[in-house]
């Protein structure tokens, strides 16, 4: 394609996981971007089918001893996740946020702008 590439102005970085029978999901490359650790004390709320998982010194949730983050069931109801479901990560390092995305977003989000999907 012809012209100027733009450049990237975000402190946003993208990952993939999968999701295992316990609900752990491993990205150490975004854990590490957002200079969290084992034990890291976590804040999760579900948005919008989407799962928000926050650094909180309050929360109840923490990252597991192998820097792995663990989606509790109810998040994973909510969320319709199962084992063996692969999940886009987000990671705002300004915000020190992960945003777990889980497969019917991802439908919602990319099916429509496909070739030969909703907006052609």
């Amino acid at each position: 394609m012809p012209g100027s590439r733009a450049c990237r102005q975000s402190s946003v970085l993208y990952g993939m996981g999968a999701v295992d029978d316990r609900g752990r999901v491993a990205d150490r490359h975004l854990i590490t971007a957002l200079n969290w650790h084992a034990g890291t004390r976590l804040n999760m709320r579900e948005h919008g089918g989407l799962l928000v998982v926050t650094a909180d010194p309050h929360g109840v949730f923490k990252l597991t001893r192998q820097g792995y983050l663990r989606l509790p069931a109810d998040a994973r109801r909510a969320a319709d996740l199962r084992a063996g479901d692969r999940v886009f990560l987000t990671a705002d390092v300004d915000r020190q946020t992960v945003t777990v995305f889980p497969p019917i977003a991802l439908d919602g989000l990319i099916l429509p702008v496909l070739p030969g999907g909703e907006d052609e």
